[in-house]
């Protein structure tokens, strides 16, 4: 399956900055080791069990350091992988892989993570209909990327950020916004492309929000059996809206809310606090 790489500006540019910080003026370690014509084959190398993610930044890389790199595909994003599976081979001058190889595997293996994570997540909904759900917990900078391994991991991505949804929470009220049905309609009349989500703490907060129409209600820190009341409130009353399960969702969790009958759970743990999927580059020369 084919996912759809942010391959855009600021991409390019982080790429850019990685390469500004690690590489400085020049990679003296292989100035003084690699003769220029030399060429090698460098093969990505799954370590663990997980789902690749980020590959096409190896285009972008050596498209800065080297265009001469070529990149071989093995194992395209989305892929599951065993210990010891070739995910691809890098083949061209020893010296630009050489220095592109920390920023390449960081980048791997932090979206390989990410989406090996996120699958793990999946299955556990699976014959369900609950999507699992990321959130804007990313690592600032990262956030297109990530949201990228998400999908890579056959998750769902939530609002980008605060600019594609109206996303009510608690601060907001407690901010001095107003009513929620006065923002709802506020919400409606500025910005009438965008979906609106509202988050409720209690089974008494849906019931007032459950007549605004809202396309989703987030269910905050919400227990199984109290997720499936608040399921049976919205069947009951006709309710337009989705459910989403937020808070205390974790590998234990899950399933008994996508059993409850919820519409989508959100992860933050997908992308911040995630483990890098364990990719090693082995070389040989030409």
């Amino acid at each position: 399956m084919a996912f759809d790489f942010p391959n855009e500006d600021w991409t390019r540019e982080l790429v850019r900055r990685a390469l500004a910080e690690d590489v400085g003026p020049g990679d003296a370690t292989t100035a003084i080791t690699v003769a220029r014509g030399m060429e090698i084959n460098a093969a990505i190398t799954s370590r663990e069990v997980g789902v690749v993610a980020g590959l096409p930044v190896a285009e972008i890389l050596f498209s800065e350091l080297d265009s001469r790199v070529r990149l071989d595909v093995r194992k395209p994003d989305g892929s599951a992988v065993q210990p010891g599976d070739v995910v691809a081979v890098l083949r061209g001058p020893a010296r630009a892989i050489l220095t592109g190889e920390r920023i390449l595997l960081n980048f791997l293996q932090q979206l390989s993570g990410i989406a090996s994570l996120t699958a793990r997540y999946v299955q556990e909904v699976a014959g369900t209909g609950c999507r699992v759900l990321d959130t804007r917990k990313t690592l600032p900078g990262y956030r297109h990327l990530a949201k990228y391994a998400v999908r890579c991991g056959g998750g769902h991505n939530h609002r980008l950020g605060l600019y594609d949804r109206i996303m009510l929470k608690d601060n907001h009220w407690a901010a001095g916004g107003g009513a929620v049905a006065d923002l709802v309609r506020r919400g409606r009349e500025q910005f009438p492309d965008l979906l609106i989500e509202v988050e409720v703490d209690t089974l008494t907060q849906l019931e007032q929000v459950l007549p605004l129409g809202v396309e989703w209600i987030m269910l905050d820190n919400f227990g199984h059996e109290e997720t499936r009341a608040a399921v049976t409130l919205r069947d009951a009353v006709g309710s337009p809206s989705l459910l989403e399960s937020s808070g205390n969702v974790t590998l234990e969790t899950l399933r008994g809310y996508a059993l409850a009958g919820v519409d989508a759970a959100s992860v933050g743990r997908l992308t911040h606090s995630v483990r890098a999927l364990d990719l090693g580059l082995d070389m040989d020369t030409v």
